[in-house]
């Protein structure tokens, strides 16, 4: 019998970048149209608007994304050196540090001892950046490939909510941008949960709820003030 040994955690990263990329590119474009329209804006603006919001949300992804990362990927560096002079400066220590790890996970003391002992003479900074720092290859932070993801998923994102002004005159307008962009979400819930392995109803219902709410109150804002930008 053959068995799928296959798991998703080296998707995590650039899973959460898209999504979040494609999420706020859907929702803060079709919030800023309909926020707009509804403040009585003429639709031949819109377009503009929504245009701006693309180029200026997928370059500010990017940079938050490239910068929020590069942060944690300093740190993680920072760990790693600091982690690599205890072992230069006390490797029986270290040894021990380890072993008690493995004590904890369930081993028995002298075999922790030894698996310890065994690992660090093979790769003593990877062993501890594993077991005692939590840092392996699938978690270790990529800015770049975070910025792109972000940046090309909210310009993708972004893009059917702009698409619909082209296709609808004023009287359909806000409607349609709801619709069509509460189900791009519902679409985008699904196919995350999908790659990721999650639950797809979960995944759709959570992004449709904000994304409604989102959009509901950006309306309600511009029909208060009514004030065409």
């Amino acid at each position: 019998m053959t068995f799928n040994h296959e798991h998703k955690a080296q998707s995590i990263g650039w899973i959460r970048a898209a999504v979040l990329g494609a999420n706020d590119g859907i929702v803060s474009t079709a919030s800023l149209i309909v926020g707009i329209a509804a403040s009585g804006v003429a639709a031949d603006h819109l377009f503009l608007v929504g245009l701006a919001a693309l180029v200026a949300g997928a370059m500010s992804m990017a940079a938050g994304e490239y910068v929020s990362v590069s942060s944690q990927s300093d740190i993680e560096q920072a760990e790693l050196a600091l982690e690599q002079q205890h072992i230069d400066e006390n490797w029986t220590a270290e040894v021990h540090e380890l072993a008690a790890i493995y004590r904890q996970r369930g081993l028995d003391a002298e075999l922790a001892l030894t698996v310890a002992k065994k690992l660090m003479a093979v790769d003593p900074l990877g062993s501890h950046a594993r077991d005692e720092l939590g840092i392996t290859e699938l978690t270790q932070s990529k800015p770049l490939q975070a910025a792109f993801s972000s940046a090309t998923s909210f310009a993708v994102g972004a893009f059917f909510p702009l698409l619909t002004v082209l296709l609808f005159d004023d009287s359909l307008l806000i409607p349609m941008v709801i619709v069509i962009s509460l189900f791009s979400l519902c679409m985008l819930g699904c196919v995350s949960a999908q790659v990721g392995g999650a639950p797809k109803r979960k995944a759709a219902l959570r992004v449709i709820f904000w994304g409604a709410l989102a959009m509901l109150v950006s309306v309600g804002v511009g029909q208060w003030f009514e004030v065409p930008v």
